[in-house]
């Protein structure tokens, strides 16, 4: 079995703590991500997904819990310590790509690796082998507002993989693209997980794109009613049934 990338324990997420409007999104989430697994989680709007998903990409906090990234108790790390783990651990995709819109497809790229302290030059190479890798080299210099969604998405996957992080959270990464565009993100996904190993985590509420991962999550009303491998892509000794 593959090590443990994410642990969560009992996590409960909570809006308006102690007020009249007080309100429980997540109700406590036991859930495990290993090494190298290519797993999404899908649910209906209001299923909690979007918060589930803010908690794993280290942009919100839990409101009681635990919460293991790479073996570190989340709840020890300060402010300043998550920016840090969310430039080098995780890389993010989003629906709507969420590139600089004045600048380039290479110096989007570029980016995470300015914080992460590479040189200019460091960065730049780095740049221009990601977008190569998803098949927009000959675009490095066009600025999002010339590209077409799913060439704008290819740039955000490439920018995900700046820093080569460990794990990949793409929330609904195909959600504003049509049939055969999402068909190309889809496969450039998978190409990341099977030839670099990394660990995919998808946000979709496309029951069919879930199937293509290993395992599937299924969240409603904040809690997780089903964890089951899919098809011959199994990562054996991971299967929990609700």
């Amino acid at each position: 079995m593959s090590r443990k990338i994410i642990e969560m324990k009992g996590i409960v997420k909570t809006y308006y703590l102690g007020t009249p409007n007080e309100l429980e999104i997540l109700h406590g989430i036991d859930l495990d991500v290993y090494d190298g697994e290519f797993l999404s989680i899908v649910g209906a709007s209001g299923s909690g997904k979007s918060t589930l998903m803010n908690i794993l990409g280290a942009l919100d906090r839990p409101t009681s819990g635990r919460f293991f990234l790479d073996h570190l108790p989340m709840e020890d790390v300060k402010d300043e310590g998550l920016s840090k783990i969310r430039n080098k651990k995780i890389g993010f995709v989003f629906q709507n790509f969420n590139l600089i819109p004045r600048s380039s497809a290479l110096s989007n790229v570029a980016l995470p690796m300015l914080y992460g302290g590479k040189s200019r030059s460091e960065r730049n190479l780095r740049a221009k082998e990601l977008l190569k890798l998803v098949g927009m080299e000959d675009r490095s210099h066009h600025r999002p507002n010339e590209l077409s969604g799913g060439q704008k998405q290819r740039v955000a996957i490439a920018r995900s993989m700046a820093n080569d992080p460990a794990i990949i959270l793409a929330d609904e990464p195909t959600g504003a693209l049509d049939t055969h565009t999402g068909r190309m993100v889809m496969d450039i996904f998978h190409r990341l997980h099977q030839e670099q190993g990394k660990t995919i985590i998808l946000i979709t509420h496309n029951n069919e794109l879930a199937l293509e991962t290993q395992r599937t999550i299924k969240l409603l009303d904040g809690a997780i009613i089903e964890n089951r491998m899919n098809g011959k892509n199994q990562l054996e000794g991971c299967y929990e049934s609700f």
